[in-house]
């Protein structure tokens, strides 16, 4: 019997040299990306999935794509729980920065999770975002940059942050809190008006609930993220929310617009999935991302590790379908 690695006549010498050629140095990772710069989309996945790992664990982005005029602020929203409302928020923050942008996330959910999955502190007594709407702490004083992701900063979130509807009750214009603070930040804005330091992307991740909070954000916003679950309770509360919505532009912020909807948990080998998606596409059309966010244990475990997917194991399904959504993103454009 021939062992493995061996052949008939004994053990295969891989370090010999043929006769007439010599032995290149290994590649360092920046020359890697210089050569795989080129490749065209029919590379095969194992190949996607390698290249997309050595290029994250070097810190090279990806792709550099072309910068919005503007910072875009998107709301993820959605108040169904168990969506992917913060794993989408943080892995298509994180995938775009893979992509050369710069993005800030404001963590507006009590619990924190999007806080978790990216490594900042938020602990009770960290200045967040309770500091920021209840006591109108400026954002540039909050912000933390992202330990893993070069080009992403992070508002966090602390338990504070639960007791914050009540506290605004009585304030003044309390559903412009959010909109004042950003509209103050000397790195959101115009590309004329502030230059190559600005963030290209803000994504205000949402508690899963229609309260003070996330009508914060839909004032804030300018555009809309909504996940939706390939299942079909997702469905059941997406008109509350779009009527809510209709009722945010009518009487608070005339610029909303719902203009990307990601299907999360997507598992291919269903009929109901594809029912559901096809009944989402039919009825949102273009609004829907082409790229289906399938359902991925290595995007799960994640955030115990304080990572999201992109870092944790970039070469996945779940990391290689948000990167692709990211593409996407950015190469769409804003609708308004």
């Amino acid at each position: 019997m021939v062992s493995r690695g061996t052949d008939a006549v004994g053990p295969v010498d891989v370090s010999r040299e043929t006769p007439g050629t010599t032995t290149s140095p290994p590649l360092t990772a920046a020359q890697l990306a210089e050569r795989t710069a080129g490749f065209e989309d029919d590379l095969t996945p194992l190949a996607r999935a390698a290249q997309a790992t050595v290029m994250v664990r070097a810190g090279i982005p990806q792709e550099q794509l072309d910068r919005p005029s503007e910072t875009r602020v998107f709301v993820v929203a959605n108040q169904k729980g168990g969506v992917g409302k913060t794993t989408s928020t943080v892995n298509l923050a994180a995938a775009l920065t893979q992509l050369g942008q710069r993005v800030l996330v404001i963590d507006l959910d009590p619990q924190g999770n999007a806080s978790t999955a990216l490594n900042i502190e938020h602990r009770q007594g960290t200045l967040s975002s309770y500091e920021l709407l209840v006591d109108g702490v400026a954002i540039a004083d909050i912000v933390q940059p992202c330990p893993d992701a070069s080009g992403l900063w992070v508002v966090p979130a602390t338990i504070d942050l639960a007791g914050a509807e009540i506290e605004l009750v009585s304030v003044v214009a309390r559903e412009q809190r959010l909109k004042k603070a950003l509209d103050a930040h000397p790195r959101i804005g115009t590309a004329a008006a502030i230059g190559e330091e600005r963030f290209d992307y803000v994504f205000i991740d949402c508690p899963p609930s229609l309260g003070l909070l996330t009508l914060n954000a839909l004032v804030a916003g300018a555009e809309m993220l909504i996940p939706i679950q390939a299942e079909y309770y997702a469905l059941e509360g997406l008109g509350q929310l779009l009527a809510t919505v209709d009722m945010v532009r009518a009487h608070l912020n005339p610029e909303l617009a719902v203009s990307t909807i990601v299907l999360t948990m997507y598992d291919a080998r269903t009929r109901l999935a594809a029912g559901v998606a096809q009944e989402v596409r039919d009825h949102f059309g273009d609004q829907v991302l082409k790229t289906a966010i399938p359902r991925s244990v290595r995007v799960s475990e994640a955030p115990s590790y304080g990572q999201t997917v992109m870092t944790y194991d970039p070469g996945s399904p779940g990391a290689l379908s948000y990167l692709e959504a990211a593409r996407e993103i950015v190469t769409r454009g804003s609708l308004s």
